[in-house]
């Protein structure tokens, strides 16, 4: 058994992630984020750890195709999961669609969020493209398409990601741009 203080303790567990298409064995402690162990054990700085209370979206990252926020989310809760940082969304040099789309339409400015933003974004897409309506959805009752994907619906599916300087109307033209390409 490990060392006890306070009610916690320090035992690492074996977790196996698939993270960018590579598959990952490591000790955790129970208790580490997910965002921890991208950040600090396997070096993916490219997720973002900002508020580190799943408030901003800055640490989104893909799950099985799903977006989360990585802060939010325990490591070891990640077993044998395909996990897709920024990193992974270029594919053999030529980058993903909406990132892409975000230099077109200069969806940044400090690009704190940026990494963020381009990944929930293709979530968002996938989630759209899979008709699946959102708060903004004027009749959840039709079959919701690609087509439907307005300025309020990415405005209301990317309200979880927040940007410091603003640049919402260009990630809102990028996203909208890159939804037809992908």
């Amino acid at each position: 058994m490990g060392n006890t203080s306070h009610g916690t303790t320090n035992e690492l567990i074996a977790a196996t992630m698939i993270v960018n298409g590579q598959p990952h064995h490591i000790m955790v402690e129970p208790r580490t984020t997910l965002l921890d162990v991208l950040r600090q054990q396997l070096t993916l700085t490219g997720t973002k750890k900002a508020c580190d209370r799943g408030e901003c979206g800055a640490c989104t990252v893909l799950v099985d195709g799903r977006r989360i926020l990585s802060c939010m989310t325990l490591a070891a809760m990640q077993g044998d999961r395909k996990i897709t940082t920024i990193e992974g969304l270029e594919q053999h040099g030529t980058l993903h669609p909406v990132q892409s789309a975000f230099i077109e339409h200069d969806g940044f400015q400090c690009g704190f969020c940026t990494s963020g933003q381009i990944v929930s974004g293709v979530g968002m897409i996938g989630e759209a493209k899979a008709g699946w309506p959102s708060a903004a959805t004027e009749d959840v009752r039709q079959a919701f398409g690609i087509s439907d994907l307005t300025a309020a619906e990415i405005r209301e599916r990317m309200s979880g990601n927040l940007c410091r300087c603003a640049c919402y109307p260009n990630i809102v033209a990028a996203l909208h741009d890159a939804a037809r390409e992908t």
